[in-house]
């Protein structure tokens, strides 16, 4: 069994031990609790030091005594501020370490939970099966390729009559039809006897007149 399995089943003597300890939310708070007041702490010795440092200025010469004693404050209260800069510097590296193990166990839990659900997922699966579904469905793909392209061509109805003999054919109707208008066209007539000339017309008319007074003479 892997570490992971055996971190998320609970198992090992260790985690038996972890159980009644406090959550990793509750032991920062308290870490969060002890930073803050070091803090102060802090805050507070370093107004003592200041406070014993004018002490010693103060007395000088005058009190020796006086200003050896400030002095001796002083560096007690410098060597407590040290050692609580050291705790501080500790308490934020456990303070960081415990929040980047609590953001890999929740990040860990969640991978847990993923996989158990693809696990689970995966149950009903048989891979034989899958690679003939898929096998069945490009086999359809490629069916219903070939209905669409059997649907998309142009029917081939009556291709078997040559092309060259029906423009032939065509083309003797069309002389056929020309050749019928040509003979319903009626062209008018030609006179039989030709016209007489002007110069025959206007000699006819003398003599017309030249009988015409002939006959005048006569009756007179």
């Amino acid at each position: 069994m892997s570490k992971i399995s055996k971190f998320f089943k609970g198992g090992g003597s260790a985690a038996s031990k972890g159980r009644g300890g406090p959550s990793p939310q509750e032991a920062l708070a308290r870490l969060r609790e002890t930073e803050e007041m070091l803090s102060k702490k802090q805050e507070y010795l370093e107004t003592r030091i200041e406070r014993e440092l004018a002490l010693a200025r103060q007395h000088g010469t005058k009190n020796r005594r006086a200003a050896l004693q400030a002095l001796k404050r002083k560096k007690r209260y410098e060597k407590q501020l040290s050692q609580i800069d050291g705790t501080l510097s500790t308490i934020e590296f456990q303070r960081e370490a415990l929040e980047n193990s609590h953001t890999n166990t929740e990040v860990l839990k969640n991978m847990g939970y993923a996989a158990q659900a693809m696990k689970k997922v995966h149950e009903n699966m048989d891979l034989n099966k899958i690679d003939d579904l898929m096998q069945d469905i490009t086999e359809q793909q490629d069916v219903a390729q070939e209905i669409s392209e059997a649907i998309s061509n142009r029917a081939a109805f009556g291709d078997e009559f040559d092309e060259d003999e029906l423009m032939a054919e065509l083309e003797e109707l069309e002389q056929e039809e020309m050749n019928k208008r040509m003979r319903d066209v009626r062209l008018p007539s030609v006179p039989s006897t030709s016209l007489p000339s002007r110069p025959v017309s206007t000699r006819k008319r003398v003599e017309d007149e030249d009988d015409m007074k002939q006959l005048a003479a006569w009756a007179s």
